[in-house]
């Protein structure tokens, strides 16, 4: 069974005596128990904890979705909502501090089990995901290294010239790097890709696509293509000046 340490954040103490309980049949380690936002706050910095399971309508200046937002911004540590609330407008607050799980009260042990251990699993992917993005930025932003990046690719981490790159594509949460014989495809913002790729060598054309420009070889309204493969990349509105000036378009 999982040693997750959590911190209760509950201001009704036999309630928290009663998650308390909960908790440790499950086989999880309980590091604290808070009554208000503020003490949550400071006993998350001094103990550190895997998760906090934290009510919503706490005593004091400090609900629980002003505590929880504090906690995942400071310490980006999951947060999972408990309340006897359900209604939109409580609903709609508390998304706003993207919580890791929402339970209503009362609930069962195994709602709670189930809850706790998707927020870890989720956390801890998202924190793979973040050490990865920010492995690959630091290496294209060594300047020795500043024509290549690395990209993920079966479990690998595989070189790519910036050179080789045709264009990139945004697809939801995620963006593709095309190269003449691979596409490659990792979990970042098109915003990102662009501030690291070389100003120079690449151009934004649409929201949705970035180029390299060496790559361009005809435009026909309102597509340019790229060689070899003839890619159809779409011109946005919005990026057409700044397309003309780079191609010193007669």
């Amino acid at each position: 069974m999982s040693k997750t340490n959590i911190l209760i954040v509950e201001d009704e103490s036999i309630v928290a005596k009663d998650i308390q309980h909960s908790l440790k049949k499950l086989g999880y380690t309980v590091v604290g128990i808070c009554s208000s936002g503020e003490d949550a706050i400071k006993t998350v910095e001094e103990l550190k904890p895997d998760l906090v399971l934290m009510d919503i309508m706490l005593k004091g200046d400090m609900s629980g979705i002003d505590a929880a937002g504090v906690i995942r911004e400071k310490f980006n540590l999951p947060v999972i909502y408990l309340t006897a609330y359900a209604d939109e407008s409580t609903l709609s607050k508390a998304k706003v501090s993207e919580p890791y799980g929402y339970i209503i009260k009362p609930f069962k042990e195994i709602d709670l089990h189930t809850s706790i251990e998707m927020a870890i699993y989720k956390h801890e992917k998202e924190t793979d995901v973040k050490k990865e993005r920010d492995f690959l930025y630091s290496i294209v932003e060594n300047k020795e290294a500043k024509d290549i990046i690395f990209v993920k690719s079966n479990s690998r981490l595989v070189k790519v010239k910036t050179s080789d790159i045709f264009f990139v594509e945004a697809l939801k949460d995620y963006v593709v790097i095309n190269t003449a014989n691979a596409r490659y495809t990792i979990h970042s913002t098109m915003k990102d890709i662009e501030r690291k790729l070389p100003s120079t060598d690449f151009i934004r054309v649409h929201r949705s696509f970035i180029v390299r420009i060496d790559k361009i070889v005809a435009i026909e309204q309102p597509n340019l293509i790229l060689e070899d493969d003839k890619k159809l990349i779409p011109i946005g509105g919005s990026y057409k000046d700044d397309l003309s000036k780079r191609l010193n378009m007669v």
